[in-house]
């Protein structure tokens, strides 16, 4: 009621004070039912953590429920306690957390297809029954297992496997018939970094994710040669370049208003950097790049000693050589070093 028309009936106005819902994680649920155990009183615990006397009676009442999820592998940071899940599928389901999490250590990808063919090679194994890893199988997987924040390709999925096989086929007879050795194959491929901006939950209020990107070209070849990488920035003269100079600098730095490759970016880093590092050391070359629009086609009209296959449209996912846990190792390495510099800073 306003003001007005308590002036007219009389009546004090009622003011209503709706309570915030609160999420209550399986830890807290756990630590009340063992203060209420200690000697707490429900009115003490309600009064110094915020919540009402019904929620605090109503987590004592589901105080077994919540002791048995605490002792099987729920989260201690779920909110939800669901039914314990028992059979075969439970079974297989425990074995393909451990599995997501050792290629999660390793920064492998990981695609859908993977994650239902892993399933179903798991469930043959522990009973051989009929087991069809579906679409929604996985999204119910993802949820229960608290594998939220994996990032599920599907891309291998629509990967021409056809194509992969027949390339594979003419690369194999091309470098039998030019007689290339190891040292003479080579491969790069662009990668932006970082991949993601990390927040801490608590902090998320008031502040932004860092948006600023880079992209560097990696490559080396098959006998474990590693060519100086090219990195691309937006800014000609970072702040963290003051007082250095870019000729000492362990890449090859380029800026570009978006920080991504280009076709003339790529032509001169061709031209400029690939041809001069490597024509010391071999006289034939063969470069393998995917097919992506910043690769020029004319790049083996540039260099009669240097000659470039291109993989075929669809199969990057499966083929591209640097995606076969090269990429995966340089960006946990470079994570790591990100991470340790951010720790650095705050101490």
């Amino acid at each position: 009621c306003s003001w007005a028309s308590w002036q007219v009936t009389g009546k004090v106005p009622v003011i209503r004070v709706v309570r915030k819902r609160k999420a209550i994680d399986l830890e807290q649920k756990l630590a009340i039912v063992r203060q209420y155990e200690g000697g707490q009183t429900v009115s003490f615990m309600a009064y110094h953590l915020g919540l009402s006397k019904s929620t605090i009676c109503t987590i004592l009442k589901d105080s077994d429920r919540i002791r048995e999820a605490a002792k099987g592998s729920a989260p201690m940071k779920s909110t939800i306690i669901t039914k314990k899940r028992t059979g075969l599928i439970h079974d297989m389901e425990k074995l393909l957390v451990l599995w997501m999490e050792d290629q999660i250590q390793k920064c492998m990808p990981l695609s859908l297809k993977m994650i239902q063919a892993k399933a179903c090679s798991l469930f043959e194994d522990l009973k051989k029954t009929n087991f069809s890893a579906s679409h929604g199988w996985v999204n119910h997987f993802k949820n229960h297992a608290k594998f939220h924040n994996v990032k599920v390709s599907e891309e291998a999925a629509s990967a021409d496997s056809k194509a992969a096989e027949t390339f594979i086929e003419e690369l194999d007879k091309l470098v039998k018939e030019e007689n290339y050795l190891p040292e003479q194959i080579f491969n790069v491929d662009e990668k932006k970094l970082p991949d993601h901006t990390y927040i801490h939950k608590e902090a998320k209020t008031g502040f932004k994710a860092f948006k600023d990107r880079l992209t560097v070209l990696l490559g080396g070849n098959v006998f474990g040669y590693k060519l100086k990488p090219i990195l691309i920035y937006h800014s000609e003269n970072p702040r963290a370049f003051k007082n250095i100079s870019k000729a000492t600098l362990p890449v090859h730095y380029h800026t570009n208003k978006k920080p991504w490759m280009t076709l003339a970016l790529f032509e001169d880093w061709f031209m400029n950097c690939f041809i001069s590092e490597v024509k010391a050391y071999f006289l034939e070359i063969l470069l393998i790049l995917d097919n992506a629009p910043d690769h020029p086609q004319h790049l083996n009209d540039l260099h009669p000693n240097v000659k470039v296959v291109f993989l075929p449209p669809n199969t990057t996912t499966i083929l591209q050589p640097l995606d076969q846990g090269a990429t995966a190792a340089f960006k946990a390495y470079y994570l790591c070093s990100t991470f340790a510099k951010a720790i650095a800073a705050t101490e």
